[in-house]
């Protein structure tokens, strides 16, 4: 599938969204929402806002960009290229969206953002359209797992006692920039830090015996999710019996997220392998991750939630057990589930669930 054929196939699916819902027009201010539909193109320049520098505007007969004189030009010329968008600007000091977007449509407008004017705000409507992925966006996600893995396993690989978390962090992101992945997310922990902190900001902090790598990736909008360890010397035992515990938590996750299930129940189970391996308590003390693609987490598996598995949705699991934890990133394939971070090079752990044996990431001991 052509990158002009994957976005003819998400404005049908917006489209049909449209008409369900009575729509004129709907107008992308998100960012994340721009990138899906423009099969991986880019409108940020601030790397922590939502919305983006264009906004996306698509009514029944046609698509539009709306964007400054700063912008448009490079857009047309490295994001867009022969997408068939209609780009309209206004000078920079002059620009007014909502005045652009009035020459374009009117009627029934719904947005994923605040926009003024009175349009409906149906962000969590629209975030739907973009769960179950097309197979060139698979594509795209299985090399930007590839990436993000292969720097883990690098970093991993090259760090030294005396580090600082900070030192640690700037290697692993190296790795990632270089190769146009956005660094989204970046956790440190080095030794008791490790067990003492779920979300591990980096510090100055120097390494001893065991570090933790935590990183959020992002590149043509889609984001993967992955934590590695790495010791120095050899692991005690209580360290040994906790990773296996997380892994066959994890490998529980993993196995039960299929197409049409629903996610209360993978979480139940998941909450029930804690137990069974010994440790029941410990998932009360960070959230275990959930479905994902071209949001960090889309949304969080609970007990509550309402949401059932598509074919083709990401998901990132994230079981934790003082002092370790396993994350990957996975797709829900009709046939099997795909993970996605993953580097042969990188040790691994196999574990029994329900008459299967999946292999999960070790801690790599050097």
């Amino acid at each position: 599938m052509k990158r002009q054929e994957e976005v003819q196939a998400k404005l049908e699916r917006v489209r049909g969204f449209m008409s369900k819902q009575e729509l004129d027009a709907v107008v992308f201010n998100n960012k994340i929402n721009y990138q899906w539909l423009t099969g991986g193109g880019d409108n940020h320049v601030v790397i922590d806002s939502d919305g983006g520098v264009a906004v996306l505007v698509v009514t029944h007969d046609g698509q539009h960009i709306i964007t400054n004189n700063i912008e448009a030009a490079r857009q047309e010329d490295e994001e867009i290229g022969e997408l068939p968008f209609e780009i309209h600007f206004m000078n920079w000091h002059e620009e007014n969206r909502e005045a652009m977007l009035d020459h374009i449509v009117s009627g029934e407008i719904a947005t994923d953002a605040t926009w003024p004017g009175g349009a409906r705000a149906m962000g969590e409507q629209l975030a739907r359209l973009r769960w179950s992925l097309l197979e060139p966006e698979v594509e795209r996600y299985r090399e930007l797992g590839a990436i993000t893995a292969r720097a883990l396993t690098e970093t991993a690989g090259e760090i030294e006692p005396g580090m600082t978390e900070h030192e640690i962090g700037a290697h692993l992101a190296a790795k990632l920039i270089a190769q146009n992945v956005v660094v989204s997310v970046l956790l440190i922990a080095a030794d008791e830090r490790v067990a003492k902190y779920r979300h591990p900001l980096p510090t100055d902090k120097r390494l001893e015996q065991k570090a933790m790598l935590v990183i959020g990736a992002r590149k043509w909008g889609l984001d993967i999710s992955a934590t590695r360890l790495v010791h120095f010397g050899p692991l005690d035992d209580e360290l040994i019996d906790k990773h296996r515990a997380v892994c066959q938590v994890d490998a529980t996750f993993l196995a039960e997220t299929v197409p049409g299930a629903a996610v209360r129940d993978i979480f139940r189970k998941g909450i029930a392998a804690y137990e069974a391996t010994g440790y029941p308590e410990e998932w009360r003390l960070h959230h275990q991750g959930g479905a994902t693609g071209y949001a960090p987490r889309d949304y969080k598996g609970t007990m509550a939630c309402p949401e059932t598995v598509l074919e083709n949705q990401a998901f990132a699991w994230n079981p934790s057990i003082a002092g370790t934890k396993v994350e990957d990133t996975i797709v829900a394939r009709a046939d099997q589930t795909e993970v996605l971070s993953v580097d042969e090079q990188w040790p691994t752990l196999e574990v029994e669930y329900a008459g299967r044996t999946m292999a999960r990431p070790d801690i790599l001991v050097r």
